[in-house]
């Protein structure tokens, strides 16, 4: 976006704020892919509450659908959908990440809302297991395919090995072949039961051994689908897992359009500590999805717009996006033997030229790591 542009929806902001006697200054902002967040310093004796309230105002004002108003800190920002919405690469992101600001165990979700690279760190023991949750359109099968990429990418399999669990057979159809994989992807119910029966038997071994690596993330799409139709043993190796699975390197990674206890366990859903929340359709669904309220992850605009919810803290992030034909580009180069590092890199899939002059691969870091639990900013 032009500066004039950002300039004039900062003077048209003031404006509504100011004839509707809440008077404040924009000082700043960010602009990502899909929004626009605009900094703002209120008068003294301006309620915030007073803001919130003219949120349609200044999105009329702006020729936005929306305006979103929150707090971080002292400060109030004002957050509208960009005209001009731009897709989140993944290999773009990763191309401003340099390995060595990334530890291990670590996958890349996106950009937050400060526009810096949002990364999670599964090893941590405030993560262990993540929930992915939205509705259809929300994106959360795109971002469980950006944080298996990512993880695949960043890590040898000698490091970290997948069990991925795909009951639709879409999710996870252009990894087949990932050498990460520790099984083939497994899309019937009774091949799940199993799966999950090996990897309890899995955990069991490596907690008398006192083993953790190499790390096994097992990946399911649609969740709950998976616990109707695969019945009580799905959910009670499942509930085990998380349970017990982090000391054993076992880390559940789970996507669902429907995360409530009845449907998936109270005791899967208590040991979900990260939240990975895409648009709902109501407050109480946002309320179930991230397990506590005033997430308003009902007004998010879907297509990879998500909050992130841990512990206490909340970060809006875009979710980084691969498309199918990269996936499929990476995991025959990484089939290859071509280092992660260089794919990642590249800013995309190596071609085979670039991929024989890996000293040519150079990024720089434009912004700060932003991280959830358990990363250094």
């Amino acid at each position: 976006m032009q500066r004039r542009e950002l300039e004039a929806k900062a003077d048209a902001i003031e404006m509504v704020l100011h004839e509707h006697k809440a008077p404040a200054r924009v000082t700043g902002g960010h602009v990502t892919p899909r929004w626009v967040q605009f900094l703002l310093q209120t008068n003294p004796g301006v309620k915030i509450s007073r803001v919130e309230s003219l949120s349609r105002e200044i999105a009329v004002a702006l020729g936005a659908p929306s305006a979103r108003v929150t707090t971080q800190g002292n400060a109030v920002r004002i957050e509208v959908p960009r005209s001009d919405p731009q897709p989140l690469k993944l290999f773009s992101l990763c191309a401003r990440i340099p390995p060595s600001r990334i530890p291990f165990g670590t996958a890349v979700l996106g950009l937050a809302d400060d526009g810096a690279p949002l990364l999670i760190r599964l090893p941590s023991p405030e993560v262990a297991h993540v929930l992915v949750a939205g509705t259809t359109g929300s994106g959360k099968t795109a971002l469980m395919q950006t944080i298996i990429m990512s993880l695949a990418l960043l890590h040898h399999r000698r490091q970290m090995q997948f069990v991925l669990i795909d009951p639709k057979g879409r999710a996870f159809e252009s990894m087949v072949g990932l050498p990460h994989l520790l099984r083939p992807i497994v899309t019937q119910p009774d091949q799940a039961v199993q799966a999950l029966n090996d990897l309890v038997t899995l955990m069991e071994q490596r907690d008398r051994s006192r083993v953790t690596d190499p790390r096994v993330i097992v990946a399911i799409d649609e969740l709950a689908d998976l616990v109707q139709t695969g019945g009580p043993a799905i959910l009670e190796n499942l509930g085990r897992l998380v349970q017990r699975g982090r000391e054993a390197g076992i880390h559940v990674v789970g996507a669902t359009q429907k995360p409530s206890s009845a449907v998936i366990g109270p005791l899967v859903k208590a040991n979900f500590p990260v939240r990975l929340v895409g648009h709902v359709v109501s407050a109480e669904d946002a309320r179930v999805a991230a397990g506590v309220g005033g997430t308003s992850a009902e007004k998010l605009t879907g297509r990879g717009d998500f909050v992130a919810v841990y512990g206490p803290g909340l970060i809006r992030f875009q979710a980084a996006y691969t498309s199918s034909s990269e996936i499929q580009a990476s995991v025959q180069q990484l089939a290859q033997g071509i280092r992660g590092d260089e794919i990642m890199h590249a800013g995309r899939p190596l071609s085979p030229r670039s991929a024989s002059h890996p000293s040519q691969l150079t990024s720089v870091l434009d912004s700060a790591v932003y991280a959830l639990p358990g990363i250094d900013r």
